[in-house]
């Protein structure tokens, strides 16, 4: 018996990952997970919620899985990427893919891009087509500041455990990603020490490459990576 954990990104939830693990589910008769880690979801409560209770509740959810299921894949995305690096690191699961990973660096020069496409279709009248502006503007508020500190704390905790994983490993990343630049991909790559890794760079895609142009063409790679068999070391 199979099963897959989903861990959606800092600020987000299940719906930023929902089109794959739809996949998942309809092409498997895997058990597809994708709990909301605490404060996120639709609407945003991070209010004194650190960085120790995001990674407990997604740790949490593995163990249940894992006293259930034999074999257990991992999927992260963005700081969920992050979260799913460490847990792949402390407990060996059978597969790990990080989509978007938050790992080291942020891409302002892309951000700058990303906030000039924006203020264009403003002033074009043109924001109710505008993905970026709509995705971002229910968070502008509602993200504490605190909340963006026990982020960095995130990423620097899990960091340190990038070289213990010993998973195969697919790394995904979008080449127009304004949060996570694709150079990040070169880092994951760098960092983790396993002999099996898989690097993919998807054009067209964004921050949100689960929900972007090359969506398809994305669950489809997932899907290839988590049911081809691992090739021997011998």
């Amino acid at each position: 018996m199979i099963a897959c954990l989903v861990i959606h990104g800092y600020t987000g939830g299940p719906y930023e990952v929902e089109p794959l693990a739809n996949y998942l589910q309809e092409n498997t008769n895997w058990h597809v997970e994708v709990p909301t880690l605490p404060g996120h979801g639709r609407k945003l409560n991070l209010k004194n919620v650190s960085h120790k209770k995001w990674i407990k509740a997604a740790e949490n959810s593995l163990l249940q899985l894992k006293a259930k299921f034999e074999t257990i894949y991992l999927i992260g995305f963005s700081m969920g990427g992050m979260i799913a690096a460490y847990l792949a690191a402390k407990y060996n699961v059978n597969k790990l893919v990080l989509l978007a990973t938050s790992g080291k660096y942020l891409s302002f020069k892309q951000i700058g891009l990303d906030v000039a496409g924006v203020l264009t279709d403003a002033m074009k009248g043109n924001l109710r087509k505008n993905k970026l502006y709509q995705n971002y503007r229910k968070k502008i508020g509602a993200v504490p500041l605190k909340s963006n500190i026990e982020f960095l704390k995130l990423v620097k905790f899990t960091r340190r455990y990038l070289r213990k994983i010993d998973s195969p490993v697919l790394i995904a990343q979008g080449q127009q990603d304004g949060m996570v630049p694709y150079k990040t991909a070169y880092y994951l790559n760098k960092e983790i020490t396993s002999k099996r890794k898989e690097v993919v760079f998807f054009e067209r895609s964004r921050h949100l490459i689960c929900l972007g142009d090359d969506k398809d063409t994305l669950n489809q790679m997932v899907f290839s990576f988590l049911t081809k068999e691992p090739v021997s070391n011998e």
